[in-house]
């Protein structure tokens, strides 16, 4: 018998942490455990910590000499960029070893809670660090905690794991360390990579048995056209894979005032792509969910916000939109940030699309995104390409 869902928490994961000015500022995730305690949501999980991933829990998908070079980093914060560390996206810092095993160590815990029954669904929002590769940082990811988690349950004899990314930069680590391996089924949906990093996750790119899944929209897309795009590909392909765990990466980059990127979902239109994937877990994977962060550079207005609702579905207690943020997180805000805190917990949007299975657009740019995914994975599924 599974218990409530667990939310992975240690106030050292807001260590991570590349320094004044960088994108990627741990407030973010310090904000959103504030708001989700202000609104209740906390109460309605169990609130666990988590120690560190050992070396050899990182080596199942990290090069030894690549989490060696990193600890000598962490040392004195001197970089290595034949390791990626010391650039811009990924600036060296002492202790950048100890913060980002924590991240993995945390996202580890949720899925030994997922895979032990101690829980049925496992949230760690410092997670879904999804660039980074064996043996290179990349994108602002140092560890790839998503990837750690994926393989530690391989190793412990699961047979089939599928990721879904919804984050607005295609999860080009995650893919790449399961490329060849057909147990692991991958599906991004993300920015054209004809106009934002990394520049790959073309649809294209199956990798085996058509297990490598790529969504690629073009900039401007909303939340009716994402969503469609959603559903014409990610509930098909979960129903014949049939996973025995989901795992799921949330960026929520993919919000029009992200300053990083250039899709033009809202706070409803996540959302509403979190209740989906909820749905799916149960449908598909005996509800076995294990959901993490990711990207989300619009700190204040949209990350803690979105990343509470996402607590609160793997909670099994949505939040109404319409709910207040309150008095005491909007404070904080103020106080942390010197920002002007959001109201209340929505953009005013009630996102609708239509279903692909109506026929599509040729000339629609959404819809030619669909057909070019659909094209290229579902012949592998058995799938019929055509709506």
């Amino acid at each position: 018998m599974s218990g409530p869902a667990r939310v992975i928490w240690d106030d050292d994961l807001t260590s991570y942490d590349f320094g004044p000015g960088h994108p990627l500022a741990p407030v973010r995730v310090e904000l959103t455990m504030a708001l989700a305690r202000e609104l209740g949501v906390l109460d309605k999980v169990e609130l666990t910590g988590c120690g560190p991933a050992t070396d050899d829990e990182l080596a199942l998908v990290h090069k030894r000499d690549y989490i060696e070079a990193v600890k000598r980093v962490s040392v004195d914060g001197r970089g290595d960029l034949s390791v990626g560390l010391g650039t811009s996206d990924n600036p060296a810092f002492a202790g950048v070893h100890e913060a980002s095993a924590l991240i993995a160590g945390a996202t580890l815990a949720a899925a030994r809670s997922v895979f032990e029954g101690a829980s049925l669904h496992a949230v760690n929002v410092a997670g879904g660090l999804h660039h980074a590769m064996a043996g290179t940082a990349s994108g602002f990811c140092v560890y790839n905690d998503p990837a750690v988690a994926i393989a530690w349950l391989l190793s412990q004899g699961v047979s089939k794991i599928a990721y879904v990314d919804v984050d607005v930069h295609h999860g080009d680590g995650v893919q790449a360390l399961f490329y060849d391996d057909p147990r692991v089924l991958t599906i991004s949906l993300h920015e054209s990579p004809r106009t934002l990093f990394p520049g790959t996750g073309w649809p294209g790119e199956t990798g085996a048995e058509g297990t490598a899944v790529n969504v690629a929209l073009p900039a401007g897309c909303g939340d009716s056209g994402w969503l469609r795009a959603f559903h014409a590909v990610v509930p098909a392909l979960l129903r014949d894979f049939r996973p025995e765990f989901l795992v799921t990466q949330h960026g929520c980059d993919s919000h029009a005032l992200d300053p990083l990127a250039n899709l033009m979902l809202s706070i409803d239109g996540q959302r509403a792509a979190y209740a989906e994937l909820h749905k799916l877990a149960h449908e598909t994977a005996g509800g076995r969910w294990i959901a993490t962060g990711g990207g989300g550079y619009e700190l204040v207005q949209v990350v803690p916000r979105v990343w509470t609702h996402l607590i609160a579905e793997a909670a099994g207690h949505p939040i109404d939109p319409a709910t207040p943020t309150g008095e005491a997180w909007r404070e904080l805000v103020r106080e942390r940030t010197r920002e002007v805190p959001p109201l209340t917990m929505t953009d005013g949007r009630q996102p609708e699309f239509l279903d692909i299975s109506s026929g599509y657009d040729p000339a629609d740019p959404i819809d030619r995104a669909i057909m070019a995914t659909r094209n290229a994975v579902f012949p592998y599924h058995g799938l019929d390409p055509l709506p």
